[in-house]
């Protein structure tokens, strides 16, 4: 539990941050880009940042805790940057630490002239960096969620400088990785603090299926909007997915403590899931049903990633979806061939045709909280990769066992692809629409 300090500094800096608008310059929705990078399948967002306003780019992090980049590229000089020192609100917000325990209740002589940090990570790589505590503006297109508006500067917006980074392992061009997780200084909950009860802490997330290279760009919506899309056969016909949303709730899972006895960790930053069966062809696939459980030590669940570029399972999971797909997809006249990496299960293309939900194959759907109505169906589009002419590949990866393997479901990027998910926060639940190409839209078509 937060200390009472730490509360009050919240509120102080979230009462601070919220006076510098009036009624009148407070959006109710904003707006990011967000496009997919053929090279890396990393899902990239534009951010303005800094006085001058600069863009830099940034790979989304669905369950990151932050903001960080690298300060010290050369790239990145502003007036209006700030460094945060211990003992302020912002340390205190981000539950930094100082060096010697200058924090609420340890204060000792001195410790006021150091900046605090944070414990930033490359997820991609899995590598830690010590990031230091900053501020600096932002600023973010608004819109009414039929098309982008005026953009709005976010003053004090906190993040990290995490300076030793080694970028390589991010799509070209990045700056860093922007976190859209359950913390304070996250990029959703920062931005609701900074306008006060009028901005819902909401966010809702559409990937693209397409790369950039190839024209094609998502949207990350911010607040309460409703999110109009235009399909190919009408370009004026606007279309509100929200009336397609499926609600299930939001688990907060625990950070996995290394122990089967130990008792339970910190709250982790991502977000989760109970998915209580998988089925093929709206069939039931044999799993075990203690692995979708949570434990107290932060095993089990089902975890949804920007940053997997594809659904990973657990070995036995793996290989009873594997198993119930071939038996449902022999009609086709299928034959197996040999592994593609990533991919482990491919076959010919036989007589399977394609659709508007992409290849013809048999679908495969999620379950949730055991009521067979709140299911997230897939269909080719999301579940098969053609990797070759006349070659396709189930897009699932097998991820190992328990405990090797802490969350034994995670759904990844491209079994989000041209869906839309919303993430509800403060009514803690998701709203997901299935594909969107059931309506001839893609996440592409929003009007930027």
């Amino acid at each position: 539990m937060a200390s009472s300090s730490t509360v009050i500094h919240f509120l102080i800096f979230s009462l601070f941050i919220s006076l510098a608008f009036s009624s009148s310059t407070k959006p109710k929705a904003l707006i990011l880009p967000v496009y997919k990078d053929a090279a890396t399948l990393q899902y990239v967002t534009q951010l303005n940042i800094g006085t001058p306003l600069s863009p830099k780019r940034f790979v989304v992090d669905l369950g990151g805790k932050h903001l960080w980049m690298d300060c010290d590229d050369g790239s990145y000089t502003s007036s209006s940057f700030r460094k945060s020192f211990c003992g302020s609100a912002p340390c205190s917000v981000a539950k930094a630490t100082c060096n010697g325990g200058c924090l609420p209740g340890h204060l000792r002589p001195g410790c006021n002239n150091e900046t605090c940090y944070v414990v930033s990570e490359n997820t991609i790589k899995g590598a830690l960096e010590v990031g230091e505590i900053s501020r600096d503006v932002i600023s973010l297109r608004s819109t009414d969620g039929e098309k982008s508006k005026p953009p709005v500067s976010i003053p004090n917006f906190i993040f990290a400088c995490a300076n030793a980074w080694d970028l390589k392992t991010l799509a070209t061009g990045s700056n860093g990785m922007i976190g859209f997780g359950r913390e304070r200084i996250a990029l959703p909950t920062q931005l609701s603090s900074s306008f006060g009860g009028t901005f819902l802490r909401k966010f809702a997330i559409c990937l693209p299926s397409k790369s950039s290279k190839h024209g094609g760009g998502g949207v990350i919506f911010f607040g309460e909007s409703p999110y109009i899309f235009y399909p190919f056969y009408n370009s004026s016909k606007s279309i509100d997915v929200s009336s397609r949303f499926t609600y299930t709730r939001l688990y907060i899972n625990t950070i996995f403590t290394g122990s089967s006895t130990v008792i339970r960790g910190p709250p982790s930053s991502e977000y989760f899931l109970k998915v209580t069966s998988i089925m093929v062809n709206r069939k039931s696939i044999p799993i075990n049903s203690t692995l979708l459980n949570f434990h107290r030590n932060g095993i089990g669940g089902t975890k949804i990633s920007t940053i997997e570029p594809y659904t990973k399972l657990e070995s036995t999971i793996y290989k009873a979806l594997v198993e119930a797909f071939e038996e449902e997809i022999k009609i086709w006249n299928v034959r197996k061939v040999g592994g593609v990496a990533p991919f482990t299960d491919c076959y010919t293309k036989g007589s399977v045709g394609m659709t508007g939900l992409g290849i013809g194959v048999p679908d495969i759907g999620f379950v949730f909280e055991k009521k067979k109505n709140v299911y997230w169906e897939l269909f080719g589009a999301n579940t098969m990769v053609e990797v070759i002419r006349e070659v396709m590949c189930l897009a699932f990866l097998d991820s190992g066992v328990v405990p090797l393997v802490t969350t034994p479901i995670v759904i990844g990027a491209y079994q989000l692809q041209d869906n839309l998910l919303e993430f509800d926060l403060g009514s803690n639940r998701l709203g997901f629409s299935s594909t969107l190409l059931f309506d001839d839209v893609e996440c592409s078509k929003f009007k930027f």
